[in-house]
């Protein structure tokens, strides 16, 4: 097989989208559109990825890491032919080369091949039937069902406009042929544009075959050139996610309300309900459920863990058998151990919460390490910022904290100590013994007993 080179165009300004940022960087599924056909591309395991770039060069570069793509400029939008045409000097003259669009994110890698296991020797064009085939290239072929032409849609006569098998803009070719074609492409049309497509004419007046590869996936071959097309496709590119979310086993509460913004990785028995979104990289283990209506970035979530419904989280860790939420709020540097409770109104920040401890009720975490089997009462917050600098808070196992108590930091709890109701604590409070601080005084009571829950 000979050496694949991938062209992407992606210069084009995208003038429907009525937005600043160039068309390609816009998202789909979280990701820009044009990062999608990238990886598309790399999975056909070329030698070489070229991508033309024009309007927002400079921006749609330094959002495209790749030490293995070529950029080219097209400094002015000449049409698809004056495209190619700038990425002549990075093709060698032996090999093959198939010309990916930059603004079509739902690239079929299995058609692809399929077209390329033929371009060794032949021009290999991508179609599909297009019910309403209106501003698309026409495919024209002869009696025996060979592509003759590619005819824009304005320079179309009526009966070709008639016509629905219409052009993707995908097509593979030799290099030696390709690199013929476009020294002899002109602009002899209504747009005055250089048109990749007038190659097809060119090769059959040589007395070559057009090979057609008709496609059924019409989403595959979908371009974005509106806001309306690129809400038709995140739909379209969720609900496949979706999909294959199924088909791993995951239980989906409804389909077609899942949003998945980077890469969710879930093992078995997962169960996932209504209007959740997942952002970065997320891994939900075995029997994990999760609520509705949860926002879910760049965390891991360990087996049978339940989130309930409202719960965000982001950049943190959540251990095995615990209980997060509702509305329940993890910020970056989470960490809770096995069998944790983060309830209703609890916010966590920055810090380490141990195994079978519990945050119920309307209290703030932050800064903070905290022991096994703590109990933290409702209303109690870490007071980490002294307008300037943050500092952390130190709860060791055991911990009793009663409600409405303030832990001013820097500040330790030792371990089974007991924090009365009200408390303001503004100093160290010593190992198993009770501390209250209700109004000017703080004082620990040597040997006070813990009640005791009553056995039923």
């Amino acid at each position: 097989m000979s050496e694949l080179n991938i062209v992407i165009l992606a210069a084009g300004k995208g003038t429907r989208m009525r937005s600043d940022l160039p068309k390609v960087l816009h998202k789909v599924g979280g990701t820009p559109i044009l990062h999608h056909v990238i990886t598309a591309a790399r999975k056909l395991s070329p030698q070489k990825i070229i991508v033309v770039y024009g309007f927002g060069g400079e921006q749609v570069q330094q959002q495209t890491p790749g030490a293995d793509l070529s950029w080219v400029l097209q400094a002015e939008q000449l049409g698809t032919g004056h495209a190619v045409q700038q990425s002549l000097p990075y093709l060698p003259e032996q090999g093959k080369t198939l010309v990916l669009l930059g603004d079509v994110p739902l690239v079929d890698v299995e058609a692809c091949r399929e077209m390329l296991s033929q371009a060794d020797q032949h021009l290999v064009v991508q179609t599909f039937i297009k019910q309403d085939p209106t501003g698309y290239g026409r495919i024209v072929r002869n009696a025996q069902g060979e592509v003759v032409a590619i005819v824009e849609h304005k320079d179309a006569s009526e009966t070709e406009r008639n016509i629905q098998e219409v052009n993707t803009g995908i097509m593979a070719m030799p290099n030696a042929q390709l690199k013929h074609w476009l020294g002899q492409l002109q602009n002899n049309n209504a747009q005055q544009e250089y048109y990749l497509t007038d190659i097809i004419a060119m090769s059959v007046n040589e007395g070559r075959t057009v090979l057609p590869h008709v496609v059924a996936d019409a989403c595959s071959v979908t371009g974005i050139n509106s806001k309306q097309d690129l809400q038709q496709i995140e739909r379209e590119y969720q609900y496949r996610q979706a999909l294959q979310l199924m088909a791993q086993g995951v239980t989906l509460l409804d389909a077609q309300r899942i949003d998945i913004r980077g890469e969710l990785i879930c093992g078995r028995d997962v169960s996932i309900d209504i209007n959740c979104v997942f952002e970065g990289n997320v891994t939900l283990e075995d029997g994990v459920y999760i609520g509705p209506n949860c926002v879910i970035k760049d965390a891991v979530i360990a087996r049978n863990t339940t989130l309930a419904a409202f719960t965000h989280i982001e950049q943190a860790k959540v251990g095995q058998e615990s209980k997060i939420g509702p509305f329940a709020r993890l910020r970056p540097g989470t960490h809770l151990a096995n069998e944790t409770h983060v309830g209703n109104f609890v916010e966590v920040k920055n810090a380490s919460i141990g195994q079978g401890s519990k945050v119920n009720h309307l209290s703030y975490v932050g800064d903070a390490s905290v022991g096994a089997h703590v109990n933290i009462g409702a209303g109690t917050i870490t007071c980490n910022y002294d307008g300037a600098n943050k500092h952390k808070t130190v709860i060791e196992d055991d911990v009793f904290v009663g409600s409405d108590t303030q832990l001013v930091a820097p500040v330790t709890i030792g371990q089974g100590a007991t924090i009365a109701a009200g408390s303001t604590i503004t100093k160290d409070v010593p190992a198993q013994t009770l501390t209250l601080c209700r109004a000017r005084e703080q004082r620990s009571i040597q040997g006070w007993k813990r009640p005791q829950k009553v056995k039923k």
